[in-house]
């Protein structure tokens, strides 16, 4: 498998989306996954579960694991869903849990770092925090499908934009979801 990715779930609507990218990740690379306290009753309340993911746990709390360290090798981060409090925290160098430090570490080392936002409205606080992250480095996404696919179901909705954040690490999949113009 040679290559190594570090995922985040963090605590806002959406934990399908931390999930299909973990699947997804899985099949062709290691995972190293966190996932907050917050982020697992969110998954129970949304019926996602977060137990049988190929992927190497880390405890949240821990600020002395291998991936909070910028010597630890990887090829990129994504926090998904990140939450609007998770993205103050990276946006700003507030690394008080290990998803905030992996991605200050990942940011310091100039590696792919995508945070996969799902809130909507957005506050002028939001948005700054969005542009902060941005310059930091990070590539800032908004869960927000295209529908040009013709999706049927929640997971082909789910699926586009694995698509888009799986395309911006540079890992292949065979996910349907590419424009093929009109009527293709």
């Amino acid at each position: 498998m040679g290559k190594v990715f570090v995922v985040g779930i963090t605590g806002a609507s959406g934990i399908i989306y931390g999930r299909r990218i973990v699947e997804e990740i899985g099949k062709t690379a290691e995972v190293r996954l966190i996932v907050s306290d917050t982020a697992r009753r969110i998954g129970r309340h949304e019926g996602v579960d977060l137990d049988r993911l190929p992927a190497t746990r880390e405890g949240n709390e821990d600020l002395a694991a291998l991936i909070s360290s910028g010597s630890f090798r990887h090829d990129g981060m994504v926090v998904a869903p990140c939450s609007m409090k998770t993205l103050a925290g990276i946006a700003h160098g507030y690394a008080e849990t290990l998803v905030g430090r992996a991605a200050d570490v990942t940011l310091k080392e100039r590696r792919r770092c995508i945070l996969l936002l799902r809130e909507m409205p957005l506050s002028r606080i939001h948005l700054a925090n969005m542009l902060a992250a941005h310059d930091a480095g990070a590539t800032v996404m908004v869960a927000s499908p295209a529908f040009y696919h013709r999706p049927r179901t929640i997971d082909q909705l789910v699926d586009m934009v694995v698509a888009r954040v799986l395309d911006h690490l540079e890992i292949p999949h065979d996910l349907p979801v590419r424009w093929g113009g009109y009527d293709a």
